[in-house]
């Protein structure tokens, strides 16, 4: 909750203070709360390697870039993920290759060969359903992806997208309407539930 006070703007706890001679105390407070969700975030993105690396990574570059912070325009988590978004655009061409190769497993039919066991069946299907959405995904353009996956892998709300993109909030809800239109046309029905926010 924010907390302004006339003359002396002292900010709550999501939108902290990180312009002190110390900041070690505020950047550990911001590590213990949004580094467990940032990594899980960036996990979906680029893998639980990579995201490890860019989760310190983002720390690093915040720490850099303190003084950039501005309470008064957005809270510490966005500014957060707005600087992991751009590492994460770093990423882009590998994420890229991954989503296109998943496909082309999925494609190539090697998981076909497990319909012995109903319970193999059904992990079959659900990888081939998440290869048919890491196509669509990889065929959105970068600024759609990101749209989606802060909404829908982070759990960022559309006011917390448009912090961390530099957009309007309409602009967030617009691509979003958008985008899960192009889902429902080009990607299976039973992954764009996957895709979907609610």
């Amino acid at each position: 909750m924010q907390v302004i006070q006339e003359g002396a703007e002292v900010w709550g706890d999501d939108r902290p203070d990180l312009g002190g001679l110390d900041p070690g105390p505020a950047f550990a407070r911001l590590f213990d709360v949004h580094a467990p969700q940032l990594r899980r975030y960036l996990a979906r993105r680029v893998g639980h390697e990579t995201a490890n690396d860019l989760v310190a990574e983002t720390f690093l570059v915040a720490l850099r870039r303190r003084e950039s912070y501005r309470p008064e325009l957005g809270t510490a988590r966005s500014w957060l993920y707005g600087i992991a978004t751009n590492l994460v655009r770093h990423q882009v061409r590998s994420e890229l290759r991954g989503l296109q190769a998943t496909t082309r497993l999925a494609h190539a039919g090697e998981l076909s060969h497990a319909a012995h066991d109903g319970r193999v069946a059904e992990q079959v299907d659900a990888q081939t359903r998440a290869a048919q959405l890491a196509g669509a995904l990889a065929q959105l353009n970068p600024a759609d992806r990101d749209t989606l996956l802060l909404v829908s892998w982070a759990g960022l709300d559309p006011a917390e997208v448009a912090q961390v993109l530099g957009i309007p909030p309409g602009t967030v809800r617009s691509r979003l309407h958008r985008i899960r239109r192009w889902l429902r046309t080009n990607a299976p029905a039973q992954n764009t539930k996957e895709a979907q926010t609610p």
